[in-house]
């Protein structure tokens, strides 16, 4: 394994306890309450690919797998700001507008045999055409709608909240599971409003119910320094979150918990809202006792993932670093970064691919190479901890070369074959240059994939090679210089890690 750690398949999670102990701990929760649970469930329910970088063998689609678990005593309500979807907004990771990913997680839960009847659209205005719109399409699919106003003085104003102008503008949501959970295409989706005014309508119709949190970080038993914790941290840098030690449960239990600034925060209105809700013995009495969390629990090795939590640090950092650059992020979300690092002892060197980027950088810029006056690399770690480069040219980008020359590798063909035809990439590029006007007409990599599988059908090499690209999804990948939309969606389809140093891949400006 190199310094960066090689993606083997490292099994350092483990994922058959965790659903036994979380399908569990669910349950139970739902008993204290009697008739209803109401769970509001944070993070990523699918493809939750952070966990799986920190926490090796993490399924990313295991909390869903969990929840199959608990079979049809639970259901679902799809939760989205309303504002999210009249102003298309877009999640950067799967690069979808939150529209879409309604739709998408939709389809994805009851794919997997759950019942998903409701959406709500929450802080709807009656101005907002493009939800409104969008709320008819999910109607017109047999989809219930649910259209919640903004409450003012949410979530400070308890009495206001909690009367027919608050909760009781909201439509109640009908629902007939034990358990529903509360989900969202992303934060800041109302889950919380919804879930406490579901409770809050139930009660009124003398029916039980409670409420409860079901979120991966940061993990409540596990020290606030560890780097599990601290990633979590470095991953929400831009919503200014920090991890502390939840003083409700240190005073109530004498024992230390970690939680996060903005629950801890919100405890004492969230409490007081519950206690106007609930029976005295179920008001929870810290931030850490409305969790149900037992990711902690499910660990079997420390060690691993204590490698792998710097490791995506130090991916956070670099895109931190890109993203300011780029002007998508502040200078206090890069220095709040910068300050993760130092206080867990890391640098970007840290990570395996970085030196062997900057240094086939530097072979291609003394040897005259490069394109834009400039010579870009990349370095890809493949899943035996051995790393190949790539650098610009004429012909491929670096990013499409590291690509090549790491299936090359893997399939034991020697560097000298060729596996594209020169003739055929140079009418590519030369159709690039003249006819479409690309400044840069070299492949990118989904262009070599599509050349390369073109190739396959003639070349016995290049269908070899073409085999093992499965093999690269969780490798690791640098680039010295910020990689373009189109090679940034074709790694991200093969599941490659990358980071960029935090450089333009030409020195004119306009072609930045």
């Amino acid at each position: 394994m190199g310094p960066g750690g090689a993606p083997a398949a490292v099994r350092a999670f483990d994922n058959d306890l965790y659903v036994s102990l979380q399908s569990a701990a669910i349950l139970e929760r739902a008993k204290r309450f009697g008739n209803k649970l109401y769970l509001e469930i944070g993070g990523k329910l699918l493809q939750d690919l952070h966990a799986a970088r920190i926490l090796p063998g993490f399924e990313p689609d295991v909390k869903l797998r969990m929840l199959q678990s608990l079979g049809d005593k639970i259901e679902f309500i799809v939760c989205a700001y309303a504002g999210d979807i009249e102003h298309r907004r877009f999640r950067a990771d799967f690069g979808t507008t939150y529209d879409a990913e309604v739709l998408r997680l939709v389809d994805d839960v009851r794919a997997r045999g759950l019942a998903v009847k409701s959406v709500v659209l929450t802080r709807f205005d009656p101005s907002m055409t493009v939800a409104a719109a969008f709320a008819e399409r999910l109607r017109a699919s047999g989809m219930a709608v649910y259209l919640h106003s903004a409450i003012p003085g949410y979530p400070a104003n308890v009495d206001s909240i909690l009367s027919e102008e608050g909760f009781g503008r909201n439509a109640f949501v009908e629902t007939s599971a034990p358990v529903v959970g509360v989900i969202a295409p992303g934060p800041s989706s109302g889950k919380l409003a919804t879930a406490l005014s579901q409770v809050w309508h139930e009660n009124r119709r003398g029916v039980g119910a409670g409420y409860a949190k079901y979120e991966t970080f940061p993990v409540w038993n596990l020290p606030l320094s560890h780097p599990v914790n601290v990633a979590y941290e470095a991953a929400t840098a831009d919503i200014e979150d920090f991890n502390q030690i939840d003083p409700f449960h240190l005073d109530a239990y004498g024992e230390k918990a970690v939680n996060y600034n903005r629950d801890v925060a919100a405890f004492p209105i969230l409490r007081t809202l519950l206690e106007r809700l609930l029976p005295a013995d179920q008001v929870y009495k810290s931030p850490t006792d409305m969790g149900v969390n037992k990711v902690g629990f499910a660990i079997a090795d420390d060690e691993a993932v204590r490698r792998a939590s710097q490791q995506e640090i130090i991916r956070r950092h670099l895109k931190g670093e890109v993203d300011f650059v780029s002007d998508r992020a502040t200078k206090q979300t890069v220095g709040r970064l910068r300050a993760i690092m130092a206080a867990s002892g890391l640098k970007d060197e840290d990570r395996a691919v970085v030196l062997p980027s900057r240094e086939a950088a530097e072979e291609g810029e003394k040897a005259g190479k490069g394109v834009g006056g400039m010579c870009c690399a990349s370095a890809l770690e493949l899943p035996d901890g051995a790393i190949v480069t790539g650098k610009n040219s004429v012909l491929l980008r670096s990013a499409a070369a590291a690509i090549l020359n790491g299936v090359k590798k893997l399939a034991g063909i020697p560097d000298a074959l060729e596996l594209l035809p020169k003739s055929v990439v140079r009418s590519v590029t030369e159709m690039k240059a003249g006819l479409l006007g690309h400044k840069n007409s070299n492949l990118n990599v989904e262009e070599l994939l599509i050349a390369l599988a073109i190739s396959a059908g003639t070349n016995s090499a290049a269908a070899l090679a073409l085999e093992k690209l499965p093999a690269l999804r969780n490798c690791e990948m640098h680039m010295t210089h910020i990689s373009s939309p189109s090679d940034a969606a074709g790694l991200r389809r093969l599941g490659i890690r990358v980071t960029c140093d935090p450089k333009f891949p030409t020195k004119g400006l306009s072609k930045q």
